[in-house]
């Protein structure tokens, strides 16, 4: 009873909002009621599974995307290609063995080299930051190091994650320059389900490759209190490995533009995703949502400019479905007036935030004001609107994103419990209902958004 209300609210909402708006209504009330953005997500996730960029999981899911945007009723459906890198797994397996026993629930972060066959064992040391660990100075040569800093829970934005990212990323690197043998993190994750997160992590030229591995929240407690008794001895295996590159390839469909088809709104998402799970939340959902989206603005009849969606490969592992996208297409990127990226997970839609200043605010807020009744029409600033799309706002594309609530998108994000239950249908519709509100209006427009120079300042 209580969705069929909101139901009713949101409708009440947005016609109060923009009573002659009835193709806004229209597009709600279909996102709503026809379920096709869930179902393809399901269809995605069950039928797929996991889509590690160069794996293939990987191959499949390229053929499920045309197949799935030609059901969808988008025309131009081909795909593009990319060449990806293909990293290996293999096992990974971690214990404390003093001052006491215990087993640590690991895996390896992406990109992350082997240990020696047999695994190796070393002292561990502790730090919460880069400053920490180089303030450790002469005493992590030769040791495991355990960055151990905890993701604050922010249901509104990205900042706990972008605090500790950091540490991910470049964790391998500076541990090895102090001469450490190996590296332990802290998952980035705000769940407490004992549950290792992976993610990407890289090296630099000229600087020792050493394994790197995430642990379980509860995990690098365990070891934070074993190093309180004194020394902790840790021991590591990890069989990971690259194995050469490999053809791959972006997904691309349109809803052709009737009046200046050559004009491109973009509508990304990426279609690879972490092997632990099946890549529900993590990109699963944002699938879903720009198929489900450009099917429902293609019902309304072709809109003025053409709404393309593009499904990026490989953006876990490098962007270089992304880069290629833009290199592709350089010689019509000044004809991309805007680009959405959904990569946000599946919960309920809060509002918008674009790359620009005060015009592009303005203009995006007139654009998705029929989502008032959604409380979804609220618009922000931002630096970045999704990792795909930076190859295109480093071009002058506008480009912007839907908020959602992120609650508890980083509970399960690049986990093994990434699958399909973590999704709440009636968000996820919601969701869609906004992208392709907003899609439609910037489709339609008169008025574009300022393009962005680079210090993403307006022209």
């Amino acid at each position: 009873m209580m969705r069929r209300l909101l139901v009713f609210g949101c409708a009440s909402g947005i016609a109060a909002a923009a009573e002659t708006d009835i193709a806004s209504q229209r597009l709600v009330g279909a996102a709503l009621l026809d379920g096709a953005a869930y179902a393809t997500v399901a269809s995605l996730t069950d039928q797929v599974g996991s889509r590690l960029a160069g794996t293939p999981g990987a191959e499949r899911a390229v053929v499920w995307a045309l197949s799935a945007m030609k059901q969808a009723g988008l025309t131009h459906v081909h795909t593009e290609p990319v060449r990806v890198e293909r990293w290996v797994r293999g096992e990974a397996e971690a214990a404390l063995v003093a001052p006491f026993a215990h087993p640590l629930h690991v895996v390896a972060l992406g990109g992350s080299v082997a240990t020696p066959r047999e695994g190796l064992e070393g002292e561990l040391v502790e730090a919460s930051s880069f400053e920490e660990l180089k303030a450790l100075g002469p005493r992590v040569a030769g040791r495991i190091v355990l960055l151990n800093r905890p993701m604050m829970r922010n249901g509104e934005s990205f900042g706990g994650y972008g605090d500790v990212a950091p540490l991910r990323r470049f964790g391998a690197v500076e541990a090895a320059r102090l001469g450490a043998r190996a590296v332990l993190i802290r998952s980035l994750g705000t769940g407490a389900y004992r549950l290792p997160h992976t993610g990407a992590m890289q090296y630099q030229e000229g600087v020792a490759k050493i394994p790197f591995a995430a642990l379980a929240a509860e995990d690098a407690e365990l070891l934070h209190r074993a190093l309180a008794q004194g020394v902790a001895q840790v021991r590591l295996r990890l069989t990971c490995h690259l194995d050469g590159e490999v053809d791959s390839a972006n997904v691309i469909g349109e809803v052709k533009g009737r009046e200046r088809p050559d004009e491109i709104v973009l509508l990304g998402a990426h279609l690879d995703s972490w092997d632990l799970g099946t890549g529900a939340i993590d990109d699963g959902a944002g699938c879903g949502m720009v198929i489900a989206a450009a099917r429902l603005i293609a019902q309304l009849g072709a809109p003025r400019r053409t709404v393309r969606v593009a499904l990026f490969m490989n953006e876990e592992r490098g962007l270089s479905g992304a880069r290629a996208y833009a290199a592709d297409h350089r010689a019509e990127l000044v004809r991309h007036v805007a680009a959405l990226e959904a990569d946000s997970g599946a919960g309920r839609p809060l509002g918008f935030a674009v790359v620009g200043g005060a015009a592009s605010v303005a203009l995006l807020s007139r654009w998705a004001a029929p989502l008032s009744g959604l409380r979804a029409s609220a618009v922000q600033t931002t630096e970045e609107a999704g990792a795909d799309l930076i190859p295109l706002h480093e071009a002058g594309v506008p480009a912007f994103m839907l908020r959602q609530d992120l609650s508890s998108y980083f509970d399960w994000h690049h986990t093994a419990a990434d699958t399909l239950d973590k999704i709440d249908p009636f968000e996820l519709h919601l969701a869609t209902a906004a992208i392709a509100v907003v899609a439609r209006a910037a489709a339609e427009s008169v008025d574009l958004l300022p393009r962005i120079s680079a210090g993403h300042q307006q022209q």
